[in-house]
């Protein structure tokens, strides 16, 4: 039996849970078992878990419905411990170094205990204090084990779940479960501590808790406050039952309704049904108030007499609940000129066209990507939705011919960007658009992350130099609506470097569809219009851009690399999208299609890939052709910029540190050989889950035509998918 149990429910923390169970088998203490609860064979949490599995025997995980919430999850935890105690971390968290030894030497000092409440740490997201919140609470109890009576200030309403140890045995004597509902802990701990007899606590902190930029779930508006009061009902029972004395039952009687008024106080989290709440808040107040309780002193004291006395409007008269609506709205940023300004405020009081959707890729650099896809796909299955794409003024010209499109910055831009009902970018739009009530704002993302993305970027000083606020990016993260993932590493990611409450879409890139789609005849004609040579061996080298280069620097002499790596290679030259607006010198056997429009189609025409961290080998890995790294400086590149694995580790083929490398692996072959292709069919399996040709039908369906995720078309398994053919495999064949 170990001496621990420690359950960790995963929904919807995929990534940052890696971290949380890293956490806890980094510990010195090693007596444990740790049980990740998952929603589902599939998901991101379950792959995450099933990888902390596969190399550490004492990971077991477990699955429970996401329809039975964080109270399930910890449940089937507890129905799966073996343990002597249980602990419970949330996904998000972390233990800290050290804590399992100083919990199993506290218990080792006082013997066998019910509960022992520790202490732990709250961690502000961004920047600010780190707090003890419950040091006020354990600060004055006993030192060793003790009754509860000898602490009645201890009554567990104020203590996360995840911040005690709680003996298996005691709970399972007194069959307690996790209530259902949003405040599960106040109806766990309130009737544990109830329930315990012998208690003792610990002032070394167990546990880090990792604030949520998008702040404590509990706080978030909507009728869910409503359970609230279903807890405090549930614990005060309970506490009625047991004959509590009057020490024990006004100390928790005032707790509870604490954390009550604060929410009753607070008409932001109940935008309606305030009244309903107070009227019931009223009842329980009256019908389980214990004999002789005294109200507190100060405002809190004024607030406890008017829920006694049921008086709701003098109650919100003092909390200020009718103050006029809309002082956010007079903040909010407006485009730059004064005549643009009152253009697009007099656009923003006109309604939202329903059939209206507007476009965007690269900050404008022309019709392509993931938007373009999208928008494409939208024009067959959802005609009666207009589409227009928004262009620099430079790259108007290259907007394909029956595509609706606007300059960026232009009046007639921003009445659009004011009535659209759908927004979809690849980027983001201007700090000046306003996420209007009834908008949808989809996040196609342009690539899979290799490198640090987002507020990761903030431990890096050249990159985040020139990332710029990440205050600023963070307001704009908080417009997103949905946020396309094309595998569930990508997720993990997006989770942690963009933090905010929009809606994951694993559907795969809408870009990618081409590579299932297209066929021979599409490839020839690619070839022809870059130039390819006929019989040629195409190579297409995508170097990634540098943060600490100022400029683009090919990192290889490419007409060298052709001379030495055979007389049918040529290379096709595609440098960052950062480098487009100026043209290359182009040698006899280097072709340089930085420029040209589509990047897919770059690939399509390409024999095989040669890149050094870009991301354009996740989408090139979908071909399944050969992929070679070319990793000159690495280190360098990992320390400056950051990486979100180990490319190195995991690469998707034959991987070159030098020139002479580089072209070997083309002379001699051994780029396509068996090893080769073992390591790009492992890298296909994690990298391109979902690109099966169908992403574009599935985002158009599931965000512009609103079916359900259930009605979507299921994703193509990576068996049965049949990418277009190389060029290279017809010649020879």
């Amino acid at each position: 039996m170990p001496r621990f149990s420690i359950i960790v429910p995963s929904h919807g923390v995929a990534g940052r849970l890696g971290q949380a169970l890293d956490s806890v088998l980094a510990q010195s203490f090693g007596d444990f078992e740790l049980i990740p609860v998952c929603d589902a064979a599939g998901s991101p949490a379950a792959g995450v878990a099933a990888g902390h599995a596969e190399r550490d025997s004492r990971v077991t995980p477990v699955h429970a419905p996401p329809s039975e919430g964080l109270a399930g999850a910890r449940n089937a935890g507890v129905r799966a411990a073996t343990g002597t105690y249980l602990l419970f971390l949330d996904g998000d968290d972390v233990l800290v170094p050290g804590a399992l030894a100083a919990l199993d030497a506290r218990l080792a000092e006082t013997g066998p205990v019910d509960v022992l409440p520790c202490e732990h740490e709250r961690v502000p997201w961004w920047e600010g204090e780190v707090t003890r919140p419950v040091t006020p609470l354990l600060e004055h109890a006993p030192g060793g084990a003790f009754a509860p009576a000898r602490a009645p200030h201890l009554t567990g309403v104020r203590l996360p779940a995840w911040s005690a140890a709680w003996r298996r045995a005691f709970v399972v004597e007194h069959e307690l479960a996790f209530p259902p509902g949003w405040f599960t802990d106040v109806g766990w701990c309130g009737r544990a501590l109830l329930r315990a007899e012998r208690v003792a606590v610990s002032r070394r902190v167990l546990v880090r808790h990792r604030a949520r930029r998008q702040g404590d779930r509990l706080r978030l508006p909507g009728a869910h406050h409503h359970d609230l009061l279903d807890q405090t009902e549930r614990v005060l029972d309970e506490a009625a039952g047991l004959g509590l004395s009057s020490e024990r039952s006004g100390p928790l009687f005032e707790q509870l309704f604490a954390a009550v008024l604060k929410t009753a106080a607070h008409p932001r989290r109940l935008p309606s049904g305030r009244r309903e709440f107070f009227r019931r808040a009223s009842a329980l107040y009256r019908g389980h108030r214990p004999a002789g309780f005294r109200p507190p002193g100060g405002s809190l004291g004024v607030q406890h007499r008017l829920l006694a006395s049921g008086s709701y409007e003098a109650f919100a008269a003092l909390r200020g609940t009718r103050r006029a609506a809309g002082r956010a709205a007079a903040a909010l940023p407006r485009p730059r000129g004064l005549r643009t300004r009152l253009h697009y405020g007099l656009q923003l009081r006109r309604p939202l066209d329903p059939n209206l959707a507007v476009y965007c890729a690269y900050w404008g650099r022309g019709y392509a990507c993931n938007p373009a896809a999208i928008h494409a796909k939208a024009r067959e299955l959802a005609p009666h939705i207009r589409g227009v794409f928004l262009v620099e003024a430079d790259q108007a010209h290259t907007v394909p011919d029956g595509v609706e499109y606007a300059v960026l910055g232009s009046h007639r831009a921003w009445e659009l960007l004011a009535r659209a009902t759908y927004l979809v970018n690849n980027a983001n739009f201007a700090e000046g658009v306003v996420k209007r009530p009834g908008s949808v704002h989809l996040q196609t993302q342009h690539g899979t992350p290799l490198k640090t993305m987002g507020v990761d970027q903030s431990v890096y000083p050249v990159v985040a130099a020139a990332t710029g606020s990440f205050t600023k990016l963070l307001g704009r993260v908080d417009r997103w609506d949905y946020n396309l993932s094309s595998n569930p590493h990508s997720t993990r990611v997006w989770e942690r470097a963009f933090p905010g409450s929009y809606e994951h879409l694993e559907y795969g890139y809408p870009r990618n569809d081409v590579y299932m789609t297209a066929g021979a005849d599409d490839v020839a004609r690619v070839r022809a219009e870059l130039g390819v040579p006929e019989g040629a061996r195409a190579v297409l080298y995508a170097p990634t851009h540098r943060d600490h280069h100022t400029g683009f620097e090919p990192g290889l002499d490419l007409e060298a690399f052709c001379e030495a790596a055979g007389e049918d290679v040529v290379v096709l030259l595609r440098a960052h999208y950062f480098y487009d607006r100026g043209g290359r010198r182009r040698g006899s056997r280097v072709i340089d299609v930085t420029a040209h429009r589509s990047s897919e189609d770059v690939c399509l025409a390409a024999d095989a890939l040669v890149t050094d961290y870009s991301s354009i080998m996740f989408d090139y890995a979908n071909l399944d052709r050969p992929i070679v790294v070319y990793a000159d400086d690495w280190e360098v590149y990992r320390e400056t910029r950051g990486v979100c694995f180990d490319l190195m580790a995991a690469p998707p083929g034959r991987v070159a540190h030098t020139p002479g490398e580089l072209a070997r692996v083309f002379r001699d072959g051994s780029y396509a050989d068996e090893e080769s292709a073992a390591l790009r069919a492992a890298f296909r399996e994690r990298f391109c889950p979902f690109d099966d040709g169908r992403a574009a039908e599935r985002v158009v369906r599931r965000v512009l035509l609103g079916e359900p995720p259930e009605a979507l078309p299921p994703v193509i398994p990576l068996a049965e998918r049949v990418p277009a053919p190389a060029a290279a495999t017809l010649v020879r064949s």
